[in-house]
Parts: C-alpha cells; structure tokens; sequence
C-alpha cells in the first residue's frame, strides 16, 4: 500500500519536511524497483561501492560511510534525518552541500566542507556529480533546503475531491507515482533498477550497458 501514498496522507500525519517528502519518494522508488524486497536494502559496509550499489544504502549504512571517510564526530547528525542511499542518488537536488547542512558543519569550516564534497563525489560518481552540478546551475533552479516545508494545495472549484468520486483513469496526487511498464513486463523485472529509469541519468546508462551486455552473451 505504500506506493498509493498521496502528499495529502503525508501532511495528515503531519509530515511537512520537503526533504522528508523527498525522501520517502525516493525510497518508494528504490522498493518497488526491487519488488518491496525489503532484503535489497544494505546496511553494512561492502565491496567498492557504485552509484547502482548506494542507491540501496539504508539511513545507518550512510552513516557509515561518514564514519569510513573520517567525519564520525559528524555521523550522529544523520540519524533520523531521512537520508539514504536513494535520496542521495535519485534526487538531483541533493548535493554535498546538503549534506553539510544535515550533519551540522559549520560553513567556516571550508577545509572540512571541501573534504566532504570531495567524498561526496566519489561515492556518486564523476557523471552523476556533474549532473548534480549542471542541475544545480540550470535557470530557475531552486535549492534544496533543510528547511523548506510542503504547503497543501489551495483546491480550486473543481479540486474538492471529497465532492465527488474521483474517476478510475483520475490520477491522484501520490507521492511517488510509478510506471510500472518501465520497471516491469509481464510482472516480470529485468534488472534491479529498472524501475528507477527516467530518476538519474547515470542509473538510466548502468541500466543500458547491463542490458547490452545480457543480449550479447
């Protein structure tokens, strides 16, 4: 039932937290491109990691790699913040200096900020750090904020749902609405992160070579 979760649902439970909001759209969209597998979800420090392996990461297990990479006084910062591997991935907003701001680093501390980003980068990868980065320069592009909230929107005359039934091809407002044709055929998933196409363009290339290299073996 998770995915038929609406922003309305969220502001009910009194969930405003843009970021929040965020999060758990991503997190949607890491679980059903693994089947709500929730096994798929890694906790603990493996092999090297790669943008299609991070997007995986749970809360805690980012916060390891903050402890891994020499900001463990930081660590503690992430705890119950919502950050995850899909969130730091899918969406292109976040960056390192997001992050910053979640773990409490004071801006004055540029050596510190400087040594974040330069982790930052290589956990996502040298594409997906460009495209944060062209993201981040594109005209009109608004910041991500710590502390931006979800305002519910203004109905007009024809938006009072609880007025009328709402039709079976009606869309609602979910939270993460899902394609399911991109992630599946026949029912079946083809690969991991298949589900995540159209989210981040560097997934959308890793999902493309291991395809290429299915039909060729």
């Amino acid at each position: 039932m998770i995915q038929y979760l609406t922003v309305n649902d969220l502001l009910t439970l009194k969930v405003t937290s843009q970021l929040h909001h965020l999060s758990i759209k991503c997190a949607i969209h890491v679980l059903h491109a693994n089947k709500f597998n929730p096994h798929c979800l890694r906790r603990r420090p493996g092999e090297e990691p790669s943008p299609s392996e991070v997007v995986q990461w749970s809360n805690h297990r980012v916060m390891e790699w903050l402890r891994a990479v020499d900001l463990a006084e930081y660590a503690p910062n992430l705890r119950g913040s919502g950050v995850h591997g899909g969130l730091i991935i899918l969406e292109p907003r976040f960056s390192s200096e997001t992050l910053a701001l979640l773990l409490n680093i004071p801006p004055q501390k540029t050596l510190l900020r400087r040594h974040l980003a330069t982790a930052f980068s290589a956990l996502v990868g040298a594409q997906a750090t460009q495209e944060k980065r062209e993201y981040g320069n594109a005209t009109g592009h608004v910041p991500l904020t710590t502390t931006a909230k979800v305002r519910p929107k203004k109905l007009g005359f024809t938006q009072f749902s609880h007025l009328r039934k709402r039709r079976p091809d009606e869309s609602a407002d979910y939270i993460c609405p899902i394609d399911t044709s991109a992630s599946t055929m026949n029912g079946i998933s083809h690969w991991p992160h298949a589900g995540l196409r159209g989210l981040s363009p560097s997934l959308d290339r890793q999902a493309e070579r291991r395809e290429q290299v299915g039909k060729k073996s």
